[in-house]
């Protein structure tokens, strides 16, 4: 291994030792606006290979032309601490409420933990701060929520918009509608998930890397504040015990384009965590495969 990959992206040293060798940096100056944001509540800036995996996904994302429709967004892996992953990506920062998430909650590699009974964010976005047929709503999920509880949510205000599993372990969405739809039968898988509204009379659901459309009219959004681990409605529970990676709330985008974005972020952040380089360079599927061994108790040694 490296140790100019794991040294802090801002140290020195980092970009490489002179007459030695060298390596990729972060470049985008939004990204590094974040990491910046992410080091003061860290206490220190994070290692130069998970630095770089943070501003690939800035410059996906813009590539793609879906960064201008996150509004409000928190990758919930790569810090170095519960206080840095609730750094925003953009828009306000999420209220740990009453402080029930804790230092044990936070994984770096696969996110924050709720514990299906107490624990959620506020995101501090309105669901109404957002056109009515111009939403969208999305997470990653490294572990499904597994609580007792009716209904788990990933993401969700006191009527009409929600992101979470349903009664039968189905994943199911509704963006400004009163339709408890999903698609068919398809249950939750790990990963990207995500819904999204562009008109009227139709949203449409992602997740396992395929696209749903389902039929569904809008009505006037709520204009309380998102929730994530829970939805914001006191007489319904459910509250997740899942382990989300990503979340973001937004206006209308491709959910594909979003899904390729966020999946190979935090499959480049377990490469850099996990085997200690750095993800520059290297193919999605490249990383996807040597990531995959190292969890599996491999390594490249």
């Amino acid at each position: 291994m490296s140790l100019a990959a794991k040294l802090p992206y801002d140290h020195p040293y980092a970009g490489g030792y002179p007459g030695l060798s060298s390596q990729a940096l972060p470049t985008d100056a939004d990204a590094l606006d974040y990491l910046s944001r992410m080091a003061t509540a860290d206490g220190a800036g994070v290692e130069t290979g998970v630095a770089v995996a943070v501003d690939a996904f800035f410059r996906d994302t813009k590539a793609a032309g879906v960064f201008d429709a996150l509004k409000a967004c928190c990758i919930l892996a790569g810090a170095r601490t519960l206080a840095g992953a609730l750094v925003p990506v953009v828009g306000d920062a999420p209220a740990n409420v009453a402080d029930g998430f804790v230092e044990g909650d936070y994984s770096r590699t696969s996110g924050l933990t709720g514990d299906g009974a107490t624990t959620y964010l506020d995101s501090g976005r309105a669901n109404n701060a957002d056109p009515q047929n111009d939403k969208s709503l999305a997470a990653y999920i490294s572990v499904l929520s597994t609580s007792a509880a009716a209904v788990r949510w990933s993401i969700g205000d006191s009527g009409n918009t929600v992101l979470g599993q349903d009664t039968s372990d189905k994943h199911y969405g509704r963006i400004n509608d009163s339709e408890f739809s999903g698609p068919g039968s398809a249950t939750p898988e790990l990963g990207f998930v995500g819904v999204n509204r562009s008109d009227s009379a139709n949203k449409n659901m992602r997740f396992g890397g395929v696209d749903y459309s389902i039929a569904a009219n809008s009505v006037t959004p709520s204009s309380v504040n998102l929730f994530v681990f829970r939805r914001n409605e006191p007489n319904i529970p459910g509250y997740s015990d899942a382990t989300l990676a990503f979340y973001s709330i937004g206006t209308s985008l491709s959910l594909e384009d979003l899904d390729t974005a966020v999946t190979n972020l935090i499959a480049r952040l377990k490469f850099a965590l996990l085997v200690g380089e750095n993800p520059s360079g290297l193919d999605p599927d490249t990383i996807n495969y040597i990531v995959s061994g190292y969890e599996n108790g491999s390594t490249l040694q």
